[in-house]
């Protein structure tokens, strides 16, 4: 199939299209790399969805949040799709992507796509290209992608450089003032969105939430922030509670930001960033590849296990010889 006919079936909606293409995509190899490119310039690039970033600690309930809101943004006549990123392992390299066992009511219905896949270590909380596939289904025409994390930490942030809202899940009892005034994943969500408010939990989480809003005023107000953001709720992914109020509020937010000229903004922002990004990507792949370069960091990389030079140095001779495009001589610290 050409890249042109695959575009033409991602446009028309075509779900086994948008399948093979993200496939295409999260390949790694130099040719695969080659028709992702010439499947990126066919795409259409006039349609936009709502891209919604959500991250929290494992067990907060990521993936009942998904399903829950998902199924009552479907129910609303919304297309759906669900990008949800699983941890890899540091030794065998591979992931249990089991999101859509998890998601079984979601991934059965006709309005939504769940598309898991490997972090494949990348730092960040995300895959490396899961921004490309959020613009392949952009082009297949859904009107809301969902953006699940790995869930490890504070560092998780990437995901905001690729949505337009940001939402954090925590527990009852995931922390007080202090924990939300930390620096990190707390001062760039949008939500933050206090899960499982439900039996014995609701007063725990009612507290937890009063912290959260607390510790919010405290943090510095952002411009691209209206009067009420950023903002904590309480929800019962379990029991369907609160979901409305949260998409409300979602809608609320997408909608001031469009008005105020920060949606273009931000976008135009992420974008440099992800230029940037795949430069800085690009520079350490020709570190690996096969020729010359490579020869020089595996002299240098034995040098410094055996001591000969210290890690700095190493690197900066190999950084001088990629700037001057030439071998780098051998130079001991004593």
């Amino acid at each position: 199939m050409t890249h042109d006919q695959l575009a033409k079936d991602i446009a028309d909606g075509n779900r086994r299209a948008l399948a093979r293409a993200i496939t295409l995509i999260e390949s790694a190899r130099s040719d695969h790399r080659g028709q992702a490119a010439l499947l990126f310039d066919a795409l259409p690039t006039n349609r936009q969805a709502l891209r919604i970033g959500l991250s929290g600690t494992p067990g907060v309930g990521k993936s009942t949040f998904i399903e829950a809101f998902g199924l009552m943004l479907t129910a609303q006549g919304l297309r759906v799709a669900v990008l949800a990123v699983d941890p890899s392992s540091a030794r065998s390299g591979g992931s249990i992507l089991g999101d859509k066992t998890r998601m079984e009511r979601l991934s059965r219905d006709p309005n939504a796509f769940i598309r898991p896949s490997p972090s494949q270590s990348h730092l960040g909380g995300v895959a490396r290209r899961t921004r490309e596939v959020v613009q392949l289904c952009e082009a297949a025409g859904f009107d809301i992608v969902l953006i699940e994390t790995v869930g490890v930490g504070q560092s998780e942030t990437m995901v905001a450089e690729m949505s337009d809202i940001f939402a954090l899940l925590m527990a009852p009892a995931g922390g007080d003032e202090l924990q939300g005034v930390k620096r990190g994943i707390m001062e760039i969500a949008d939500m933050i969105i206090v899960n499982k408010a439900d039996g014995d939990l609701r007063s725990v989480a009612t507290r937890t939430c009063a912290d959260y809003t607390g510790a919010l005023r405290l943090l510095r107000k952002r411009p691209e922030d209206p009067e009420d953001f950023p903002k904590a709720m309480m929800v019962s992914a379990l029991h369907d509670q609160g979901l409305a109020d949260v998409w409300a509020e979602m809608q609320t937010l997408a909608k001031w930001h469009q008005a105020e000229g920060h949606w273009d903004a931000r976008r135009q922002a992420q974008a440099v960033h992800w230029f940037e990004e795949e430069v800085r990507q690009g520079l350490l792949m020709q570190l690996f590849a096969p020729g010359k370069t490579h020869d020089q960091m595996v002299r240098l990389r034995a040098d410094v296990a055996s001591g000969q030079i210290s890690a700095s140095v190493a690197a900066q001779q190999m950084l001088d010889g990629l700037i001057a495009d030439q071998p780098v001589s051998p130079r001991t610290v004593s």
